[in-house]
């Protein structure tokens, strides 16, 4: 398979040089394309299916969307740099070893994401401080093909190679499925959409302001509290109101309010679902995000430290139940929207190789499994044993269900332990294909070691324990949770590679976590669907091998998103 790595010289503002190179990274021949024709020199080497690499998919791509020309691989040189430099597999190698330079740092253009990490600690999913080097201190190591040939040696000399690159493929197409996305659009239909906040708010007023709804229920609240003038928009002023009404809470969100015996409840509880729908989804979101009856988010893959995405704009990845009849097909189209049934549990069975827990992975519903095999005795109990184990519960229903779950499953529930307490020791764990868990900083690491040495006071070694529980928490999930993602990357690689060859161009038009949604013409619906499975089953096989994991989907063909749930 060829290989053309996109350079673009400082000094050839006008000109892109496209450089051919061999499987190890040597040039070969050299076009210099005037900019401007770019477009059409990528689409007439499509032919030769090369793997294009340049530095950041989200620079390139989207130009060559709009000018029509659609590529079907690529090798991500920014996003892959991470993968490898942080990657424990790769540790030894050169580019891990290297002094911090420009690959280290987000690309200028490069979006920013919302979501940062599992526990929306920002020092969890931190880049190390060694990594981010200013332009005036990093080396001069910008050079497309030298980062190239950095990669592939770091590979070569990899503990798995296998992995890593299977890994690198998955994570630069999925750069390249979410510009495709959002360049494609989400179909959105705008009349629906009106008549859903509508519906859901209230008249949305001429002059701005609340809705009639929401209005009606803020003054709801102020003569609950007593006080005709309180702001319910301000955390703050909210939160006094009610102490000063002689309420007894610790903030204002949902599970305080929950627990309140008042009049208040009710009415500030749905004021402030509703408050959320208007700021996050309603009409301003509206006129800013759908054009030409398509959603168009910003996607940013490998946005969250495991691997999952994350998005910077329009909040692709929460689009709320209220909202979703605003998606809707094409007439002539249909929506074909796939979720996989508890992923992270069957991810956990395969690569801990519990057979126990698999079998009960052969059931469309593995948490019904789990009550089949008489380990728990309700669906619901199932689901928090299994949701425990991966995200470390410690208190609580979960809690009380481990000491079961962990007999019946010991070599699931023995995976995620051993990563829980390499995190608390400060050691990094990785996913299935080798992507890695950052380490805490220096500064937490001598805490911890203070807190465990003689001398130390008790309030001291409480918190450092308190921290090394939090770390752990975080590295028990992150093997689960990134290996999930790694599945998902393959099946919707799978997937795309499928849908380019069925009839009318059925495209991906969503993507979060474990849910694909794929618009397609009324006539291929069932053979998308298809493809949709098979591409399940081919994501398995190229992680798990022969596992016996049935990684089962639940796939519907409708109209609009609401129906498809």
């Amino acid at each position: 398979m060829p290989l053309t790595v996109v350079l673009d010289h400082p000094r050839l503002r006008d000109v892109v040089v496209l450089q051919d190179v061999t499987d190890d990274g040597q040039p070969l021949a050299r076009a210099d394309v005037p900019r401007a024709a770019l477009p059409a020199a990528v689409a007439a080497r499509e032919a030769e299916r090369p793997r294009w690499v340049w530095d950041d998919t989200a620079r390139w791509y989207p130009p060559l969307l709009a000018a029509g020309a659609r590529v079907e691989r690529c090798h991500d040189l920014r996003l892959c740099h991470t993968i490898l430099r942080r990657s424990v597999l790769t540790r030894d190698s050169e580019l891990a070893q290297s002094a911090p330079g420009r690959w280290d740092a987000p690309s200028p253009g490069e979006p920013k994401a919302v979501e940062v990490s599992l526990f929306d600690d920002p020092r969890l999913a931190s880049t190390p401080a060694a990594h981010a080097a200013t332009d005036e201190d990093a080396p001069d190591d910008s050079d497309p093909l030298a980062e190239l040939q950095r990669q592939f040696a770091a590979v070569a000399g990899a503990d798995d190679p296998g992995r890593l690159r299977l890994l690198l493929a998955a994570e630069s197409t999925g750069a390249l499925i979410a510009a495709e996305m959002r360049h494609d659009g989400l179909p959105w239909d705008v009349a629906v959409h009106h008549e859903l906040l509508t519906r859901e708010l209230g008249s949305r007023p001429a002059g701005g302001g609340r809705p009639s709804r929401l209005e009606a229920l803020a003054a709801e609240v102020r003569t609950a509290l007593s006080q005709p003038a309180l702001n319910l928009d301000s955390q703050q002023d909210l939160l006094r109101g009610m102490r000063a009404a002689g309420l007894d809470v610790e903030s204002t969100r949902k599970w305080d309010i929950q627990g309140l015996d008042h009049p208040v409840a009710a009415p500030l509880l749905e004021y402030k679902k509703l408050a959320r729908l208007l700021s996050a989804n309603g009409w301003a979101w509206m006129e800013q995000w759908v054009r030409d009856g398509r959603f168009r988010p910003d996607y940013v893959p490998a946005g969250v430290v495991t691997g999952r995405w994350a998005s910077s704009g329009g909040g692709a990845l929460q689009l709320p139940t209220s909202i979703r009849g605003a998606v809707r097909a094409d007439p002539g189209w249909r929506l074909v929207v796939a979720d996989a049934a508890q992923l992270e549990p069957r991810v956990l069975a395969a690569m801990s190789g519990d057979d126990a827990m698999a079998a009960a992975g052969r059931h469309a519903d593995l948490y019904q499994g789990v009550v089949d095999a008489g380990i728990v005795e309700t669906r619901e109990q199932a689901k928090y044993a299994m949701l425990g184990a991966i995200y470390g519960a410690t208190t609580g229903a979960s809690a009380m269900l481990m000491p079961g779950l962990t007999r019946a499953y010991p070599r699931a529930v023995g995976l995620v332990e051993a990563a829980a307490r390499a995190g608390e020791r400060g050691e990094p764990v990785s996913t299935w294909l080798g992507r890695t868990s950052p380490v805490p900083d220096a500064a937490r690491m001598a805490e911890l070691r203070a807190a465990s040495s003689e001398g130390a006071g008790p309030a001291d070694v409480r918190a450092a324990r308190q921290q090394a529980r939090t770390w752990g928490r975080f590295t028990r999930n992150f093997v689960v949770q990134g290996t999930a993602a790694e599945w998902a990357l393959c099946w919707m690689a799978a997937l795309r590679r499928r849908l380019r060859a069925i009839d009318g161009r059925p495209h991906l038009v969503f993507f979060l976590h474990d849910e694909v949604m794929v618009h397609s013409p009324e006539p291929v619906a069932d053979e998308v669907a298809t493809a949709i499975h098979d591409a399940a089953v081919e994501a398995g096989r190229l992680l798990f091998g022969d596992s016996p994991v049935d990684f089962a989907l639940q796939v519907a063909v409708v109209d609009s998103y609401d129906q498809a749930k």
